[in-house]
């Protein structure tokens, strides 16, 4: 006796394929957004404290990489591309990281120069870091170049402004005299102030009316002379200072003055870090999706 197939025949003796049902079709799977984070400089003046006599160290700050690693993006830091290196940019060109990246973050640290903005440091303790500049003034075009979204923190908003032909006032105490205390050197990101987003802003559509706008302020710089296309999103109600600016241009570029990567230690008492780096993400997925790199499954 013939024994019954443990399956009913369903046609498939011919070579049809078996039809999967919409419900069990493998899910398609985004890889993580790969996010270049501009290198903080030490130069060999401050490096051989550290025993490297005569180098340059290139390093980014924990906190900024752990904020967008905790909000599932892969961070790679973008080192500087010298003349005077043993690198040829015949090698590797800015272009070909920024074709590589989903995304840019320029993070904090020394003072833009007043030099980048056509003016003369005040105060030998102004000269900034101009090295810095340039590099990452090269970099900030070569992603919009492409399109591809940028986010600047503090020092980052002031690059974004100066190289959109915007200018910064030195030294907040110097020459903005009745602003309140933008920076303490002994409080460090425990200095903090109101901030009040313009009515519409994407700001204030991201946090509507019920978010804590109270942010952490370790700048003695700001903006003066606005950058070209550049719109103000927020501002210190205490003072009128800028602190945060986004680009109308063809591509998404915003700055924050603060440090939203360092709100994560002081949950309820400052204003949520998550929609400015979600909203951040957003961009660099979408401009992905339009550019049509492949995904996997």
């Amino acid at each position: 006796m013939e024994a019954e197939p443990l399956l009913p025949d369903r046609g498939l003796a011919g070579g049809a394929k078996p039809k999967v049902e919409p419900s069990l079709q493998p899910a398609t799977v985004q890889p993580p957004l790969r996010i270049g984070v501009s290198a903080r400089i030490l130069h060999p003046e401050g490096a051989q404290a550290l025993g490297f006599r005569g180098k340059t160290l290139q390093y980014l700050e924990t906190s900024v990489a752990h904020w967008l690693m905790a909000h599932g993006a892969l961070v790679f830091m973008v080192p500087t591309l010298e003349a005077r290196s043993s690198l040829q940019r015949s090698a590797v060109s800015m272009r070909d990281y920024v074709k590589s990246l989903d995304g840019l973050v320029l993070q904090g640290g020394a003072d833009v120069s007043p030099e980048t903005y056509h003016e003369q440091p005040l105060r030998p303790e102004w000269n900034g870091d101009r090295v810095r500049d340039m590099y990452e003034v090269e970099m900030l075009w070569a992603f919009v170049f492409e399109q591809k979204p940028v986010l600047g923190i503090c020092r980052g908003l002031q690059l974004i402004n100066v190289a959109l032909n915007g200018s910064l006032y030195q030294d907040i105490p110097t020459e903005l005299p009745e602003a309140i205390r933008h920076v303490d050197l002994a409080l460090y990101d425990t200095l903090h102030h109101d901030v009040a987003f313009q009515p519409d802003s994407l700001l204030d559509r991201l946090y509507g009316g019920d978010a804590r706008l109270r942010v952490n302020s370790i700048h003695h710089q700001c903006i003066k002379q606005l950058g070209n296309g550049l719109v103000v999103e927020a501002t210190s109600p205490a003072d009128g200072i800028i602190e945060a600016v986004r680009w109308t241009g063809s591509s998404f570029v915003m700055g924050v003055q603060w440090h939203p990567e360092f709100h994560a230690s002081h949950k309820g008492d400052l204003l949520d870090s998550g929609p400015v780096v979600s909203n951040f993400l957003q961009e660099c997925a979408r401009r992905r999706s339009a550019a049509g790199r492949p995904t996997r499954r």
